[in-house]
């Protein structure tokens, strides 16, 4: 399938929108203003891009397909503030490009995410501490994963390594109809305001992350049988549920951001001592 005249490649996540009312809707949301540096993913035909480069100080755009890239590079020449990159962007050095690109300064993002790695690329995002907010374009049960609460169905691992960092929320959502070709899924916008901090702090962030992850590899079992993964001894496992106010039978899927950090960090204490 072409899209003005552009193969579309669908193992690449291509779902693309040239609807100018939405482009315009999605700016509005994200609430970038002519002082901004925008970092773009997924460039796709440039029809976001466009939309940004009106309003914002910088637009850095990055997308992975080499005939998309070339388009694009004719098609936003008569930008002079907007960069197009034809790169990986779960290669790049994201401090570095705000040093490259955009004076040393804080920017956000605002994105069409390919759906297929959307996840990783959130992440990827999170750890940069020059990222002001983000802005993003995900299938709508990733959104409603992110933003679940303790002891649903869709409370999992990325819901609580984000939420660990960043405040999401969900702004509005879009039918497959708006994009071109479009996707069997419904699509939402979401928005993460980056934390200051992390909700809690976390002792070995190592730790935290293991936790959680054995937590929610065997979601059946109550916690403190799921926690055997980490080949931690039982007492001191025990010990760390008695400290956190924590019962042996709770789930792992009940437990809040603040309540896995601090069993990390009573754990993490038990076994250095």
């Amino acid at each position: 399938m072409k899209v003005k005249g552009v193969n579309v490649k669908k193992r690449l996540g291509q779902n693309f929108i040239l609807d100018k009312n939405i482009l315009s809707k999605i700016v509005n949301a994200s609430g970038v203003t002519s002082e901004d540096f925008v970092l773009e993913i997924g460039a796709g035909l440039g029809t976001l891009t466009e939309e940004l480069a009106k309003r914002v100080k910088k637009v850095v755009t990055f997308e992975i397909d080499k005939e998309l890239y070339e388009v694009l590079k004719e098609k936003l020449r008569i930008y002079d503030n907007v960069v197009v990159i034809n790169e990986d962007i779960m290669k790049v050095d994201l401090e570095k490009l705000a040093h490259e690109y955009f004076e040393g300064e804080n920017f956000k993002v605002v994105a069409n995410l390919p759906y297929y790695i959307t996840s990783p690329i959130i992440m990827l995002l999170l750890d940069c501490k020059f990222i002001k907010d983000i802005t993003v374009l995900v299938q709508k049960e990733v959104a409603q994963r992110i933003c679940a609460s303790p002891g649903t169905k869709e409370y999992g691992i990325l819901t609580v390594f984000i939420n660990f960092k960043a405040k999401p929320k969900i702004l509005f959502n879009l039918p497959p109809s708006v994009f071109i070709p479009p996707p069997k899924v419904q699509s939402s916008l979401i928005k993460f305001e980056i934390l200051d901090k992390p909700v809690a702090q976390v002792k070995d962030e190592k730790l935290f992350s293991d936790v959680v992850k054995a937590a929610f590899g065997q979601r059946r079992k109550v916690l403190s049988n799921a926690l055997k993964t980490l080949n931690i001894d039982k007492e001191i496992i025990e010990r760390a549920f008695d400290l956190s106010g924590l019962s042996f039978k709770r789930r792992g899927e009940t437990l809040t951001v603040e309540e896995f950090a601090l069993l990390a960090n009573n754990i993490y204490d038990l076994t250095i001592k």
